[in-house]
């Protein structure tokens, strides 16, 4: 985690009203599909050597952000700034040039790695693509990426299936540490670790930020995992962020309803320790078909009357701490 100072620095990433919508089945009476509303008009900014950490339940669309500002999805609506510069609608030969600036860890280290390719060559295929190294230099470039992620030289030479699920991460943050890049989203990428081995990657990747000024995406569901890496926090729900504020700010002082149940709902390791809040009941609706108005009043204990039929719009209730609710 980054200190405080870095928020007020240009933004390396800028997010302006972003939309992934999946359109799927037949055509309808009108000739229009039926669509997943998979991300629904968000905004947020990350600045360099900051952390934001992005959560919700699973199916709230927060890979999908991730994909959709990496360009892995084309993005139906809004722009994506990347250190200034619209990438939204680059072709390829365009976008080339902007992506060894933005890389992704993904969550399965082992399904994102070749398996027919040696560590080495995994690690070193984008600088084949971006930079015109010999095959010497590539290889000591390789050789010291390895050495700064923890991994040995002499493992340049093994397969991924030669390596544990922690080492195989590391492979992975290798990679995209490989072209220096200014953004980095990590889309779940300790989840699939043991607890011990979750610690040592969280520690990497902070080493990492503050070695090289790397802002982080942090896309997660395990809000213990949040608190401890993130700069700030961003809560999404059925495709939209909800709040934003502050790490300890959001921890202290949860304002939206949904932050709330998601902050209730983590386990306490004290049983004598009462919960605060409401603990979520029922389960997300569909972004095919989604509530009127708040989409979140079909859960929320404290819902009125114009919660169903009027959408709130964010209100900033305190300095960076923007909550988007009629009871805020």
């Amino acid at each position: 985690m980054s200190d405080s100072g870095a928020a007020t620095t240009a933004p390396v990433l800028e997010v302006q009203g972003l939309r992934k919508y999946f359109p799927f089945g037949r055509k309808l009476f009108g000739g229009h599909r039926q669509r997943v509303h998979a991300v629904d008009g968000v905004d947020f900014s990350i600045a360099a050597n900051e952390t934001l950490g992005l959560v919700g339940e699973s199916g709230c669309g927060k890979s999908t952000v991730g994909r959709t500002i990496s360009r892995l999805h084309e993005p139906t609506e809004g722009r994506i700034f990347l250190e200034g510069t619209d990438i939204t609608e680059l072709k390829a030969g365009d976008l080339r040039e902007h992506r060894r600036r933005m890389q992704m860890i993904f969550q399965d280290p082992f399904s994102s790695l070749d398996p027919r390719m040696t560590a080495g060559e995994i690690v070193g295929e984008l600088l084949i693509v971006h930079e015109p190294l010999t095959r010497a230099e590539r290889g000591d470039r390789v050789a010291a990426l390895f050495e700064r992620v923890g991994l040995r030289a002499a493992q340049m030479r093994n397969y991924p299936h030669e390596f544990s699920g922690g080492q195989r991460q590391r492979l992975g943050i290798a990679r995209a540490l490989s072209l220096n890049p200014r953004l980095i989203i990590c889309d779940e990428p300790v989840s699939a670790l043991d607890v011990s081995i979750q610690a040592q990657v969280i520690n990497l990747l902070e080493d990492l930020q503050n070695e090289y000024g790397i802002a982080y995406l942090f896309i997660a569901h395990d809000l213990a995992v949040v608190e401890h890496i993130s700069d700030r926090v961003a809560v999404m729900y059925l495709g939209r962020i909800v709040e934003t504020a502050e790490r300890a700010e959001l921890f202290a002082n949860p304002q939206h309803p949904y932050t709330e149940s998601l902050l209730a709902a983590v386990p306490v390791p004290d049983p004598t320790r009462k919960r605060s809040g409401h603990v979520l009941e029922g389960d997300v609706p569909s972004p095919v078909d989604r509530p009127t108005g708040c989409h979140f009043h079909t859960r929320c204990p404290y819902a009125e009357a114009r919660c169903s039929s009027e959408e709130p719009t964010p209100r900033e209730v305190a300095p960076g701490h923007i909550v988007t609710c009629h009871l805020r």
